[in-house]
This record gives structure tokens, C-alpha cells and sequence, in this order.
């Protein structure tokens, strides 16, 4: 499927999208008490799940091959219009407070540019040259790996990045919730979650949004969990750039440890505040530099470096 400028043209297109198909059933929906509409759209909020994990293997098999290349150092980029766009940025820009990754690791581009977030570009998501643009701007690598991120999976802005990126030897990824997209097509993985018509017709904020984004929380954090970002499901590489991430530095270090207050603060206090470094500290009996290098000499690996420690 391809993307045309005949309005004829493109209106049998969208009507041939299980993403912009209409639901007679719900035509009467705007008269219904609102108790009523809200549960209609729980029940359907309640499938979205369900698609994903009919996907799983792709996006397991997708996430492996990102982690290998970003243990190398590429990047993570995310490309979308809209409302794909927007959880692209929403993931990258999480990443640096949940991870400690620099911002560069994990990339947001929405076509439009940053004013895209907050408002509508015209024309942006049908151009092919501004996707092109906006990754070579970025200078891509063959360990960079680009996720192009669209519901329809017919954007001109998502397939234009995903088949620029993939040209350049990069690794791609094609997020789309039809079957059959164009998108997932140029992609190396592509992953197509079919959530089905929307409550409000072509309203793809909606569930298609809504998976879109449980796919990209894997993506990112399923990524950073294999590059030894966590130690077992805690978040060890927080940044504390706040009141609340530092309580949450020190209950990390507490829960991780065992240890009492007092030792958790001077543990935090001999390593800058680096919570990986003071449950090496407080576990390994190390001052804050040797368990800085031993850290450094294990890749980042908390488990690695504690192997290390005790050899």
C-alpha cells in the first residue's frame, strides 16, 4: 500500500484501513448516558492488551537486536506524525530520568519539529524529504536503530525514515496497527498490533495510540533491563535530579540491600548520589572509587561487577 495526492484515491485508502473503519453498532453513541459511554470505551480500552500479546514474538525478536546494537553504542530513534510522534518523544524523553541514558541515546522525532508536539504541522507527515533530513541531521550508523511509528502504517514520514534508515544500514523497526502496512513492509521487524475499529471513527489516539504506547514501554525499557540498567526490577540507574527521585534513590539502595538508614546515606554520599555504585558500597564492602571502576570494568552491570567484587 502507498501513499497518494488523489483525494479519490485516498479516501479508498483510509476505508480500507481496520484502523479507519466505521462501526454502525455505534452510531448512536453521543445520545447514551455517560456512564454507558465509558464503560463501551473501558471494554474497548480492555482489548488492546490482548493484541499486543499476539505480537510478542516480534517485538521480542525486535528488542534483542536493539539491545545488541545499542551494547555497541548506537542509538535509539523514534519517528512519527502525530499522535505516533508524540509517544515517540513521550519514551525517548523518559529515558534519561528513568535510566540515566543521555539524551542522545534515545531519540524523539515528530515530523513538524518540537512546535509538532503542541500543535498541527500541515503537510509534514506526507513528506518523504523531511524524514531524510531529520536523520541525517543525525549523522545514522549501521548500530543506530530506527523505529518508525504510525497507525495507519501508510505515514510518508514514518516508511520514508524506516526505508532511508534501513539504505544507510541501520536496524529498522515498522510500528503500525493494520495488517499489511506498508510501513512494517520496509521495515527489518515489522510489528503490526490490529486493535480494530475505534470508538470514534479514525480517532487512532485512541486504542491504536494506546498500543502504540505499551509497545514502546517495552521497546525502552525491556532494552535498558538487558543492558544491565536495572538489578532485578529496580530502577538502579535512576537519576535524582528531584526531592522525590532522591527518596526513591534511597529506598531503591534500601530495598536492594537491607541496610539501615545511616548506612544507605553515607553509602550515597562516598558515590555522588549514583545508586548502582552505593549497592556496590553497601554489598561488596568497596569505598566509592573502587566501586566506580569495578562498574566501569563491567560494562555497567551491577550483577557483573558484584561477581567481580566477591573474585
Amino acid at each position: 500500500m502507498t501513499s497518494t495526492s488523489n483525494p479519490r484515491d485516498l479516501r479508498a485508502e483510509l476505508e480500507s484501513l481496520t484502523t479507519e473503519a466505521f462501526r454502525p453498532e455505534l452510531a448512536g453513541i453521543d445520545q447514551l448516558p455517560t456512564l454507558d459511554i465509558a464503560r463501551l470505551m473501558n471494554a474497548e480500552d480492555a482489548t488492546v492488551a490482548a493484541a499486543v500479546a499476539q505480537r510478542l514474538p516480534e517485538i521480542s525478536a525486535a528488542i534483542d537486536a536493539v539491545a545488541e546494537r545499542m551494547g555497541r553504542g548506537g542509538r535509539l530513534i523514534y519517528m512519527g506524525a502525530g499522535t505516533a510522534g508524540r509517544l515517540g518523544v513521550l519514551d525517548a524523553s523518559e529515558c534519561p530520568p528513568t535510566f540515566n541514558t543521555d539524551p542522545s541515546e534515545v531519540v524523539g522525532l515528530i515530523a513538524g519539529g518540537p512546535a509538532a508536539l503542541v500543535t498541527s504541522i500541515e503537510g509534514a507527515e506526507d513528506s518523504r524529504e523531511l524524514a531524510e533530513a531529520d536523520l541525517d541531521a543525525l549523522a545514522l550508523t549501521a548500530d543506530d536503530t530506527v523505529v518508525g511509528i504510525s497507525a495507519s502504517g501508510r505515514t510518508p514520514y514514518a516508511i520514508a525514515a524506516v526505508q532511508h534508515a534501513r539504505g544507510q544500514g541501520a536496524l529498522t523497526i515498522g510500528l503500525s496497527c493494520n495488517a499489511h502496512s506498508a510501513l512494517a513492509a520496509a521495515a527489518e521487524h515489522g510489528i503490526e498490533v490490529v486493535v480494530g475499529p475505534e470508538l470514534l471513527t479514525g480517532s487512532t489516539r485512541l486504542k491504536a495510540g494506546t498500543a502504540q504506547k505499551l509497545v514502546l514501554n517495552m521497546l525502552s525499557t525491556i532494552t535498558m533491563i538487558r543492558l544491565g540498567k536495572t538489578y532485578g526490577n529496580l530502577m538502579v540507574d535512576v537519576r535524582a535530579s528531584n526531592e522525590k527521585l532522591r527518596a526513591r534513590s534511597r529506598r531503591i539502595v534500601a530495598l536492594a540491600t537491607g541496610a539501615d538508614d545511616a548506612e544507605i546515606e553515607r553509602a550515597l554520599a562516598a558515590t555522588d548520589g549514583e545508586v548502582k555504585n552505593a549497592i556496590l558500597v553497601v554489598l561488596a564492602g568497596v569505598d566509592g572509587p573502587t566501586a566506580a571502576r569495578l562498574l566501569e570494568e563491567s560494562g555497567g552491570r551491577l550483577r557483573a561487577a558484584l561477581t567481580a567484587a566477591d573474585g
